[in-house]
């Protein structure tokens, strides 16, 4: 509500169908093999820390992401790589969603909660330990 007492009135921008089509064009969006094999990785990662040289996170970390990660991973990355108007994913384009996509997908040992350390971080540490393409 306004100053006026009225409420504002919302303006269409979008048609369902616009909506519609905008779905179909992400999953149309390019993404090399490579790419795919990073997503993995880091999905792998979670689960499997020591295999990536991350030994440390292992004690940390009660659950990794599931196979169904790198399927939204990899949804997400195309989004963003549609919306910053490119036919084809970059890893910039992993990283930047990865955080949102995973930090649910992630379970914290008592340990990691007892030294506040966020699933985040864990993330963080994920992302600069496996190697891009």
């Amino acid at each position: 509500m306004n100053n006026s007492g009225e409420f504002p009135k919302a303006n269409a921008i979008l048609k369902p169908e616009d909506i519609v089509r905008a779905r179909s064009l992400v999953r149309e969006v390019y993404m090399d093999e490579k790419i795919e094999r990073y997503i993995v990785d880091i999905v792998f990662a979670t689960r499997r820390p020591e295999d990536y040289n991350l030994g440390k996170l292992k004690s940390l970390i009660s659950y990794g992401a599931s196979p169904r990660a790198s399927i939204s991973l990899s949804m997400a990355a195309k989004a963003y790589a549609f919306i910053k108007r490119r036919g084809y994913v970059i890893p910039e384009d992993v990283i930047a969603v990865s955080k949102e996509v995973l930090r649910h997908r992630i379970g914290l040992t008592y340990e990691a909660e007892a030294e506040n350390i966020t699933s985040e971080e864990i993330i963080k540490e994920i992302i600069n330990a496996v190697e891009v393409p």
